[in-house]
């Protein structure tokens, strides 16, 4: 089966069975209520770590270098406050864990670590040397 058909199928379905587990144990208002801050202040949140990323990269930008690491971050972040405006406690949680900058760099660095290792494994090049024999030619003419 398709990754992204059981993903659309399966998050929608870990949520309704958040809400009512959750929403069971500390009443229906509550847990609306909890959804709706955990988007406010996550968004909130999101915003203060995307200022820091966006300083972080003009700091690259002055020291002549490019900041990788903070556009990749930087999407991150959008990603994470996609997740959390989403109401869902699964994709909050994700969310928060994305916009953490401790796990943030850990996440990242495991993706980093398989991106490498699948390019490293890749050997659909020969490498060698050449020698261009047209201006030689036309040279005798």
């Amino acid at each position: 089966m398709n990754t992204v058909l059981i993903l659309i199928i399966g998050i929608p379905l870990i949520e309704i069975y958040l809400f009512i587990k959750i929403g069971s144990q500390i009443g229906a208002f509550n847990t609306v209520l909890l959804i709706l801050v955990t988007a406010v202040a996550g968004v909130a949140y999101v915003r203060y770590e995307g200022f820091n990323t966006l300083k972080s990269g003009i700091g690259q930008l002055v020291k002549n270098e490019l900041p990788v690491y903070e556009i990749i971050s930087g999407a991150t972040l959008a990603f994470a406050a996609l997740l959390l405006i989403l109401p869902g406690f699964a994709t909050d949680f994700i969310g928060i864990l994305l916009v953490i900058p401790i796990t943030r760099k850990m996440i990242l660095k495991k993706f980093i670590k398989k991106e490498k290792e699948k390019k490293s494994n890749d050997k659909n090049f020969i490498e060698g040397d050449y020698e261009d024999l047209t201006d030689d030619e036309n040279k005798k003419i």
